[in-house]
């Protein structure tokens, strides 16, 4: 399949568009969208064709008020270890859309899988869960692209998570997602927006050997 200039130019736009989103509408979203998204998402390559991605929609209200009391305990106990400037910088962060998010998705990695036998793994078995933020980044593109914003909360227990959703043991958590329609449309990073962090090219420096 060849691609144009027109795809290409889009693609990038989609790019630049796809943001890490806290400010999420309690709008419901179409279960068929979610769907479709998620096949997507599993599209992603994937350490010897392992795909060990598992997906958990967390619908319960009582397991979503288990994160939102597992964030609350690490978002607190993050804002103690930052010196008062940094504090008050960090206490005005919107960190996320858990109250809000008509979609939650809790991401894990299947370290047990039988999947790909092994292939590629033997030598980096973290390549697994590597393959799961790939698939986690294609559907952030494909959510993106129906208009739609993702949220990756980050600051929770992550053996907690796996408690409160009942997951089998093997299951390595990867990443609690919100999902659903943003509250606004912006370019700019919003931990940029309220000078958290500047995006700098520190990342973007390659090194010639």
């Amino acid at each position: 399949m060849t691609f144009d200039d027109e795809f290409r130019r889009q693609l990038a736009a989609l790019i630049a568009w796809r943001r890490d989103v806290r400010r999420i509408r309690p709008d419901a979203v179409d279960p068929a969208l979610v769907d479709g998204l998620l096949d997507l998402a599993v599209l992603a390559p994937s350490v010897g064709n392992s795909q060990p991605w598992r997906f958990v929609q967390v619908d319960d209200p009582g397991r979503r008020a288990a994160v939102i009391a597992n964030f609350e305990r690490c978002n607190q106990a993050a804002l103690e270890r930052y010196d008062a400037h940094r504090a008050q910088a960090y206490a005005r962060l919107k960190l996320q859309g858990l109250k809000t998010a008509p979609v939650q998705l809790a991401v894990f990695c299947d370290e047990t899988t039988e999947q790909g036998f092994g292939l590629g793994r033997q030598t980096m078995p973290e390549s697994l869960s590597y393959s799961v933020v790939g698939a986690i980044q294609i559907l952030w593109l494909a959510a993106r692209a129906h208009g739609l914003g993702l949220g990756w909360v980050s600051i929770l227990d992550p053996a907690q998570v796996a408690v409160d959703l009942d997951v089998p043991a093997a299951w390595r958590f990867i990443a609690y997602l919100c999902l659903g329609w943003p509250e606004e449309e912006h370019l700019d990073p919003e931990l940029a927006r309220h000078e958290w962090q500047d995006r700098t090219d520190v990342g973007r420096q390659v090194l010639h050997r």
